[in-house]
């Protein structure tokens, strides 16, 4: 099969590593990619933004037999609508199921009117109502913005001061552009914070796995919310009788509830979960692989990525066994200096960045110079991913590995999978 994958991030470096893998993948191609995709395929410069015209001629010229979408912009803007319209197959979820993604109000409503667990909440569309709502209640709030703000759009503020400072930086000062539009505050949940990966072709659904994302840019959850620092695979205290909870009370009624919409969902889908005293809650959905937890939750993939997307858009998905390698992932990213804020970009990238056995160096914001040499080229640099017998093998790995990888300004946090390795010490 002649395989494009859309993107140039971590995730669908990960993405591409994984395709690369299989028998049935001839040749593959990833738009616009980055300094370190080529070792899975080969890089197009294009425009993977509406109206995607960029795509639909490389899809005609390479006679691509599948399109993977990695990003959820491109999804939200209804890149499998039109590139279905034009004959291609393409995995993800169209534009109206995106909206999961796509509108935190539209997603909160739709959890409240199927009754899938999540924290009481308000919409918002002018700031002095939110203002005005903040100081009656006298309480804190999770502040979100409606539309996609990079990873960067839920505000969780630890006093009322701080919510309203989170409220003027969205609607007033218009920090976050058109996705600050409409805001929801959202009542604060105590518990553990955990990812869930699954695959669903619209009507069954394969769990891939559960992972933990670590958001803040310094060691113990301090400093402003990024993309996400790193992240480990699978989560220990997860165990079987709340995943039973999770998939009983959320992930079948969501399925159930976008059927009911109209709107079936069907690719990857990620489910930010708060674990509760009362159960678990849903935090927020992303309509796609997670970045940084794809590189973590793949390499843990036995069974053949590409059979598992054929699966899903044929709707066999069903009648597939999906496998888990036994053990664990880690992966630590490599930041720039001043990420999430300014940060400088062309800096050569030295040492020892190539992967080893079960040792994984997925780029993300890389470029490849015209004399070979790697260069920064983003926020997130690289993810050092790592797999391990257990958790702290795979994470002793992983460090090991960073350290070894080198370049002005590198920054990484020191702590990921501690809050997991903790778990296991107090058993």
């Amino acid at each position: 099969m002649n395989i494009a994958v859309i993107g140039g991030g971590g995730r669908e470096s990960a993405i591409a590593w994984a395709l690369s893998k299989s028998k049935k993948c001839k040749n593959l191609y990833i738009l616009p990619g980055n300094g370190g995709t080529t070792k899975y395929g080969r890089n197009i410069p294009a425009d993977i933004t509406s109206p995607f015209n960029d795509i639909k001629e490389f899809i005609e010229i390479a006679m691509i037999d599948l399109v993977v979408v990695g990003p959820e912009q491109p999804l939200t803007e209804g890149i499998v609508d039109v590139l279905e319209k034009s004959g291609a197959k393409i995995f993800g979820p169209g534009k109206r199921a995106s909206r999961l993604e796509g509108s935190k109000v539209w997603l909160k409503q739709f959890l409240e009117k199927y009754n899938i667990p999540t924290a009481k909440f308000k919409v918002f569309e002018e700031p002095g109502e939110a203002l005005d709502f903040v100081k009656s209640s006298g309480k804190c709030f999770v502040v979100k913005t409606d539309g996609l703000a990079a990873g960067k759009g839920a505000l969780v503020c630890a006093s009322m001061e701080e919510t309203h400072t989170a409220v003027k930086r969205i609607m007033i000062d218009r920090e976050f552009g058109p996705a600050g539009e409409k805001i929801v505050l959202e009542e604060f949940l105590e518990g553990i914070e955990v990812s869930v990966f699954i695959v669903t072709d619209g009507q069954d659904y394969k769990w891939l796995a559960s992972a933990q994302d670590h958001k803040r840019i310094h060691d113990d959850d301090l400093g402003p919310n990024t993309g996400g620092m790193g992240a480990y695979a699978p989560v220990p205290f997860l165990d079987d009788i709340t995943r039973g909870i999770i998939e009983k009370n959320i992930i079948k009624p969501t399925i159930a509830g976008m059927q009911k919409e109209g709107c079936p969902y069907t690719g990857f889908l990620y489910l930010g979960l708060m674990l509760t005293k009362d159960g678990p809650y849903v935090i927020e959905y992303n309509i796609r692989l997670g970045d940084p937890e794809a590189q973590v939750v793949l390499p843990l993939l036995k069974t053949d990525l590409l059979e598992i997307i054929t699966a899903s858009m044929n709707g066999g998905l069903g009648k597939l066994k999906v496998q888990m390698e036994d053990g664990y992932c880690a992966g630590v990213v490599l930041a720039s200096q001043g990420y999430p804020g300014s940060y400088s970009k062309g800096i050569e990238i030295k040492g020892d960045i190539d992967d080893e056995p079960g040792v994984y160096v997925f780029h993300a914001g890389t470029k490849a110079a015209a004399d070979g040499r790697i260069l920064t080229d983003g926020g997130r640099v690289m993810c050092v991913s790592a797999l391990g017998a257990d958790l702290r093998e795979a994470i002793m790995k992983a460090y090991d590995k960073a350290t070894r990888i080198d370049y002005k300004g590198i920054t990484f946090r020191k702590d990921i999978g501690r809050k997991g390795l903790k778990y296991f010490e107090e058993q």
